[in-house]
C-alpha cells in the first residue's frame, strides 16, 4: 500500500459507497425505464464493460445483464445495436466483453501493446508467424469467418485451453492486437473480420498514450464503482494486467494532480479512493433515504459481482459461482442469480430455462438467514419488510419468466421452507392467469 501523503480524508459511510455504486451500476431503479439505445450506451459507459460468457442454461450473461436493469426486452435489437450500429464492440476489460466504441482510443493502446506483452503464451506467436499471416490473409480475401470455416485438427491430448487447434490460437491472438475484430456471432459462435473493414472508422482513430490509458483505466473503473481501494481496482477492470507499480505510478501523479483523492470509510481502516468530482455524489448518496428501490436478479457475471470480495465488504453478501463446482459439493445451485431487493442482497435463484417446454424452472431458492429471520439488515439500519420482498422477488421471476420465453414457472425448493408458500402465493397474485407449478 502506498502513502499519498498526510492531507485529511473525507470521511464517508459504508452506506454512501453502496448506494452510489448502485447508482453507477445502473441497479439504483431496476426495470423503471424502458430500453433505448441512448440508455444502453450510458449503462456501458458507467459501468466499463458487459461481460459475455457462453453458458446458456438460463440465458447468455450479457442478454441477462441488460434485462436486470431494463427488464424484458427484443435480444434482436441489442444484437443490431453491437453488430450493425457497432455502438459497442467486443475486447477483453474484465473478461470478454461488450465496450462502448466511444472508449476505443483507449482500448486501441491496449491492442498495440499486446503485441509486446508477455501473455503466458507470447512464445507461440513467433513460432506460428506463418499461421497468423495465412488466417489474417484468408479473412482479409473471404470475409467475415469464424473457427469452422478453417480446416485443421485439435493437438493430440487433453482438453482444456490449451488444447485449442492453431487456427483459434492465430484467431484469438490477432483479436486481441486489434488486427481482426468480431463481426457478428451465430449461435454465439464468433466470426472475425479485419478490424478496418468491420470498423471503418477505427484505424483513423489516433491511440492514446500509454500514460494517459493507464489514468483512464483507473478513471473508468473509480467511476464504475464510486470509491475504491486499491485491490478493488486492480479487480474490477481485470484486463490488461498492470504491474503494481505502473498503477500506482497512475494513482500517484492523478492524487498530485487533485484528480483523485482519499477518503475514510468509517468502521474500515484501509484507505479508499474515490475521483475528487464523486465527492458531491457520495455525499448525496449518504444522506439518501434508502440504497435503491425495485428488486431484480443478477447474472453470477454481472459487473456488480465482478470482484466477490467487494461484494461481501458491502452487502455482507457471500457468492460464489458453483458452475465448476462438483455437483454433491454444490450449496445453492448451478448458475445462481442475486437477488437484489431495494439494494440489498438478499438471496439467489438457482433457475433453469426449459425452452421447448417453455418453463421457467427454478429449482432453488436460497433467502439470506438474516432476511429470512426478519432481522435488521446487515448495515443494521433499518429493517425491510419481508412479504413486500417476497412479492419483489416475485415480480422479478414473473419478468424474468417473460424474457426467456417461457409460459409457466415451476418452483422448487425455497430455503427456509417456511417462506415457500408466501412466494408461491404472490407469484400467483403477480399473473393470476398463469398456473405455477409445485416441483
Amino acid at each position: 500500500m502506498i502513502s499519498f501523503g498526510r492531507m485529511p480524508r473525507r470521511r464517508v459511510t459504508l452506506r454512501a459507497v453502496t448506494a452510489l455504486f448502485l447508482e453507477r451500476q445502473n441497479l439504483a431503479r431496476p426495470h423503471a425505464t424502458r430500453l433505448t439505445a441512448p440508455r444502453l450506451l450510458r449503462f456501458v459507459q458507467d459501468v466499463g464493460g458487459i461481460q459475455l460468457d457462453s453458458i446458456n442454461v438460463l440465458d447468455r450473461a450479457h442478454y441477462l445483464t441488460v434485462w436486470s436493469r431494463f427488464g424484458p426486452y427484443d435480444r434482436a435489437w441489442l444484437d443490431r445495436q453491437i453488430y450493425r450500429r457497432r455502438i459497442l464492440f467486443e475486447y477483453w476489460a474484465h473478461a470478454a466483453c461488450l465496450v462502448p466504441a466511444s472508449d476505443f482510443p483507449w482500448w486501441r493502446r491496449a491492442m498495440l501493446d499486446y503485441r509486446s506483452r508477455h501473455t503466458g503464451w507470447s512464445g507461440w506467436p513467433r513460432r506460428n508467424a506463418k499461421m497468423l499471416r495465412t488466417v489474417r490473409e484468408a479473412v482479409q480475401a473471404n470475409g467475415p469467418m469464424g473457427n469452422g470455416d478453417f480446416e485443421g485438427r485439435r493437438p493430440a491430448g487433453g482438453g482444456g485451453w490449451w488444447s485449442w487447434r492453431p487456427v483459434q490460437h492465430a484467431l484469438h491472438h490477432l483479436w486481441m492486437n486489434g488486427a481482426l475484430t468480431i463481426h457478428s456471432r451465430e449461435h454465439f459462435q464468433k466470426r472475425y473480420d479485419l478490424l478496418e473493414r468491420a470498423m471503418p472508422d477505427a484505424l483513423g482513430v489516433e491511440p492514446v498514450s500509454a500514460a494517459e490509458f493507464q489514468r483512464w483505466h483507473v478513471r473508468r473503473s473509480l467511476h464504475a464503482m464510486g470509491a475504491a481501494t486499491e485491490l478493488d481496482l486492480a479487480r474490477y477492470l481485470t484486463f490488461p494486467r498492470f504491474q503494481p507499480g505502473v498503477r500506482r505510478a497512475a494513482l500517484r501523479e492523478m492524487l498530485e494532480r487533485g484528480e483523485i483523492t482519499e477518503i475514510e470509510l468509517e468502521g474500515s481502516g484501509g484507505r479508499w479512493l474515490a475521483l475528487a468530482s464523486d465527492l458531491p455524489a457520495l455525499v448525496r448518496a449518504g444522506r439518501a433515504p434508502a440504497l435503491a428501490h425495485g428488486t431484480t436478479l443478477l447474472s453470477p457475471f454481472d459487473s456488480l459481482m465482478w470482484y466477490r470480495d467487494r461484494v461481501a465488504r458491502l452487502f455482507g453478501f457471500d457468492y460464489r459461482i458453483e458452475v465448476y463446482t462438483p455437483e454433491p459439493k454444490r450449496v445453492h445451485g448451478y448458475y445462481t442469480l442475486p437477488i437484489l431487493h431495494h439494494g440489498h442482497l438478499i438471496g439467489r435463484v438457482d433457475a433453469k430455462s426449459h425452452r421447448a417446454d417453455r418453463k421457467l424452472e427454478v429449482r432453488h431458492v436460497h433467502f439470506e438467514p438474516w432476511f429470512a429471520s426478519a432481522g435488521a439488515l446487515p448495515d443494521g439500519i433499518d429493517r425491510l419488510d419481508r412479504d413486500e420482498a417476497l412479492g419483489g422477488v416475485a415480480q422479478a421471476m414473473g419478468s424474468l419468466r417473460i424474457f426467456v420465453g417461457a409460459d409457466e414457472v415451476a418452483i422448487g425448493r425455497v430455503t427456509p421452507a417456511r417462506l415457500r408458500a408466501p412466494l408461491v402465493r404472490w407469484l400467483r397474485v403477480s399473473r393470476q392467469d398463469e398456473p405455477v407449478l409445485e416441483s
